[in-house]
């Protein structure tokens, strides 16, 4: 199982280094294509682990203006 993540940067928030840094941290990778990072599950995650882990991200980015998009598959 996966979690994706797009990112929309803004010239008036944190820097791409800085946000990269941050996702990289919380064990996303990053990958090219549609997605911008991937995160994976060492399991099937529940809904209620999938909502933590994206209130996670929403927590460690507050603040750095940025626009998010997430998928699971």
């Amino acid at each position: 199982m996966r979690t994706f993540v797009v990112v929309t940067f803004s010239s008036e928030g944190g820097s791409a280094s800085q946000i990269v840094n941050r996702l990289m941290d919380m064990g996303f990778e990053t990958t090219f294509g549609i997605h911008d990072f991937v995160y994976t599950w060492d399991k099937n995650a529940s809904q209620d682990e999938v909502i933590a882990l994206i209130e996670d991200v929403q927590k460690k980015l507050k603040g750095m203006n940025v626009q998010l998009q997430f998928a699971t598959q």
